[in-house]
């Protein structure tokens, strides 16, 4: 009932975020794949950036939408994450070939997990196209291990790993965007009086758990 009376009377701000975040990972995955295997170090400068800009407009949304989305807090934890890795990775732009892939994987799994939790959200909220986001999200997981644990599967390279682990998280965003897109126009379609109602069945059941 919680999720409900959110979802019915609170709408979603900066919506287009996360699409921006996709459209920044879609270019992060297909750039990795342009460039050598030999300067693969030089894309921890590329990444550093992508991943600050990233963790920082992830905490504004979050801020943005503590009272709108449920899971507001993951976005909150992830931006934080992001950000923190960012500056790591700006501070250390000389980070051997070794350590780099462990970094972007272990960000971009901690990602697809956060996907996945609001792939579940959205299926509470009837959103029909959950599933979408859902296996996206998957893909990233499974391509984010993949490349934390490379030297295991030596016959995948990093760059085809990392690209195709952004190329994933790039995709889950994107359909995250615009099914909060559709969830952002719900609050407008629901009449004052059944809003009303609605809180006063929520305002009893808070008084019950009292």
């Amino acid at each position: 009932m919680a999720n409900l009376f959110q979802t019915l009377t609170n709408t979603v701000k900066h919506w287009y975020i996360p699409l921006i975040f996709g459209i920044l990972f879609l270019i992060c995955g297909f750039y990795v794949f342009s460039v050598p295997l030999a300067t693969y170090v030089t894309l921890s400068i590329f990444f550093s950036v992508s991943f600050l800009f990233s963790g920082i407009t992830e905490i504004f949304f979050s801020l943005q939408n503590n009272k709108s989305l449920q899971g507001w807090g993951w976005f909150l934890v992830s931006g934080l994450l992001t950000t923190a890795i960012g500056i790591y990775l700006i501070a250390n732009p000389q980070i051997s070939m070794a350590v780099l892939p462990f970094v972007v994987g272990f960000t971009l799994l901690f990602r697809s997990f956060q996907l996945l939790g609001f792939a579940f959200d959205l299926k509470s909220m009837k959103i029909m196209s959950w599933g979408n986001v859902a296996l996206a999200s998957a893909g990233g997981i499974i391509f984010s291990l993949l490349l934390i644990f490379n030297p295991i599967f030596t016959g995948i390279s990093l760059v085809t790993l990392t690209g195709v682990s952004f190329i994933f998280m790039g995709i889950a965003s994107i359909m995250l965007a615009l099914d909060l897109r559709k969830v952002k126009k719900i609050p407008g379609k629901i009449s004052q009086e059944l809003r009303d109602r609605i809180k006063s069945i929520q305002d009893e059941i808070d008084d019950v758990k009292k």
